[in-house]
């Protein structure tokens, strides 16, 4: 996908998400932010589906998932060193595996403004 950042922003935004609700509304705000592409899945193995398709530049993760946690899709971008952020509802003290305890999380729901921070420093994150 050739685009070029708007703003710092990465071009293609991955939300893995399975509140449609939640969903839509991370897209119509990202989309709002000039990010030219956001992608949704519901589950573990959709998002391992379009990740394999094509890698997002950045990645929202929702911890828990209808009968899942999205554990697998982060070490698929942890590979691919594509950035991402947890979000979760649980709050800052939700427990995380060690390997991804320093990850930046979001909490359930984010203002604006930490989200549009978060993307834009995404090409910056470890």
């Amino acid at each position: 996908m050739d685009c070029a950042p708007h703003d710092g922003m990465p071009c293609d935004v991955l939300v893995v998400e399975d509140d449609p609700i939640i969903a839509l509304d991370f897209e119509d705000t990202i989309l709002g932010f000039g990010v030219k592409t956001v992608r949704i899945a519901a589950n573990v193995a959709k998002a391992l589906e379009l990740i394999a398709h094509r890698p997002p530049e950045f990645a929202l993760l929702d911890v828990s998932l209808i009968r899942e946690k999205s554990f697998a899709v982060a070490e698929r971008l942890e590979v691919l060193k594509i950035p991402f952020v947890f979000v979760t509802g649980y709050g800052a003290d939700a427990p995380l595996p060690a390997a991804f305890a320093a990850k930046p999380r979001l909490p359930k729901p984010c203002s604006t403004e930490a989200l549009e921070a978060l993307l834009k420093n995404s090409r910056v994150m470890p």
